[in-house]
């Protein structure tokens, strides 16, 4: 039978406001970013952490704020899959066209644009820019003029502007944007014209370091802002809130488990959460929901998360079972783990596969040597976590 509300999780993708939980010396340290930038004082900073961390949800978070308690334009800009200045610039100003649909300074924005407003949608109920390659290529050159003469148009509606650049993998590769990015910090900042702008990039730390190889200065240019896997707590609140909304109560030994295997990300409550939902018909979620759901999130979350050849690894029976004896030793929590350690819980069949079962899951990019001798750790939070839940599937199947 249909349910009649709608899950509250919203898995592959950012973490609705209402349900965003923790972070708040983070969002304490951009809100006086965006303070400082009312000011005319540039500001720049970059957003990093684990992939499924949550930086996107943080980044659309403090836009939110920024815009309803401190009057600023926020404009968020994704952009996955631009490898150009010109497209880069083209998806800021659709983005900010669109950000101003049904606001205040509506009118102010698209007088602004004028010629490169374009009216699309059955009903023309949504706004596109769009400019020539000549004149993007104009606008990169002047992005800073342009900003503040919008800064000045909105004058009395808006104090200033906080621009989000996420999902940066490609742009961070291009040199031309490393020097952009320099240009425009040291074009603002030696001014003699105010310019209330907090610029925030969100991304990978490797996409940070690349920036940095290209263009050494931006080591100091971007203040850093790290964000780390939520504490028991912030999961605990998270699951109870977002239950809550729909009125489904959950069992402390459900949200005990859930959490467990969450390990603080974002990304993996949200799928947990939502097999939990999905399989709920009591509007109670026990143990068994939750136990259920964990299993049913791993094939989600490696289907979805995983490289296909990183799974296809995991297929061996033998690989299982080690993975099923890393899961439960002592050291697992910490995600690292010793090799003499590990040799001591294996099977003979399993010893005699260990080292090449190290030396593919290297290869895959899924762990890496730790600081000491015969240490390793898994390089990424999601990978580790997935492997815990793997590891669980594989104790269910077996009995």
């Amino acid at each position: 039978m249909p349910k009649e509300v709608s899950s509250p999780f919203t898995p592959g993708l950012p973490v609705p406001i209402e349900f965003f939980v923790g972070r708040y010396n983070e969002v304490r340290f951009l809100i006086e970013k965006i303070e400082r930038a009312r000011e005319g004082r540039l500001q720049v900073a970059f957003l990093t952490g684990e992939r499924g961390i949550g930086k996107s949800s943080l980044a659309s978070y403090v836009r939110v704020l920024g815009d309803n308690r401190y009057g600023i334009v926020g404009v968020h800009a994704f952009l996955g899959g631009v490898d150009s200045l010109e497209d880069m610039v083209r998806q800021v100003f659709d983005r900010l066209l669109k950000e101003s649909i049904g606001k205040s300074w509506h009118e102010q924005a698209r007088d602004f644009f004028r010629d490169h407003v374009k009216q699309v949608g059955l009903f023309g109920i949504t706004l596109e820019f769009e400019a020539s390659s000549k004149e993007l290529t104009r606008t990169v050159h002047d992005f800073a003029p342009v900003l503040r003469n919008l800064c000045a148009r909105l004058q009395g509606e808006k104090s200033g502007i906080l621009l989000v650049l996420d999902d940066i993998n490609g742009l961070a590769r291009l040199p031309q944007f490393a020097n952009w990015l320099k240009s425009l910090a040291d074009e603002i900042a030696t001014s003699q014209k105010p310019l209330p702008l907090c610029l925030l990039l969100v991304g990978l730390e490797e996409r940070r370091q690349e920036l940095i190889q290209l263009q050494p200065s931006l080591a100091r240019v971007f203040d850093l802002v790290e964000i780390r896997a939520w504490s028991d707590q912030e999961t605990t609140d998270f699951f109870r809130n977002a239950f809550s909304r729909v009125g489904i109560r959950v069992e402390d030994e459900a949200l005990k488990l859930m959490s467990s295997f969450c390990g603080g990300l974002p990304v993996l409550a949200q799928e947990i959460g939502d097999a939990a939902f999905n399989r709920d018909t009591d509007g109670v979620i026990d143990a068994d929901d939750a136990s259920e759901a964990v299993l049913q999130a791993a094939e989600i979350i490696g289907r979805k998360y995983l490289q296909p050849q990183v799974l296809e690894a995991i297929r061996s029976q033998r690989y299982r079972g080690i993975l099923r004896k890393l899961a439960t030793a002592p050291t697992f929590p910490s995600f690292a783990f010793s090799r003499h350690e590990a040799l001591s819980h294996l099977s003979d069949a399993e010893v005699r596969v260990f080292d090449n079962f190290l030396q593919r899951m290297k290869r895959l990019g899924v762990i890496k040597s730790g600081p000491d001798r015969g240490t390793y750790r898994f390089t990424n939070l999601l990978h580790a976590l997935y492997f815990r839940m793997e590891a669980r599937r594989a104790l269910e199947s077996t009995g």
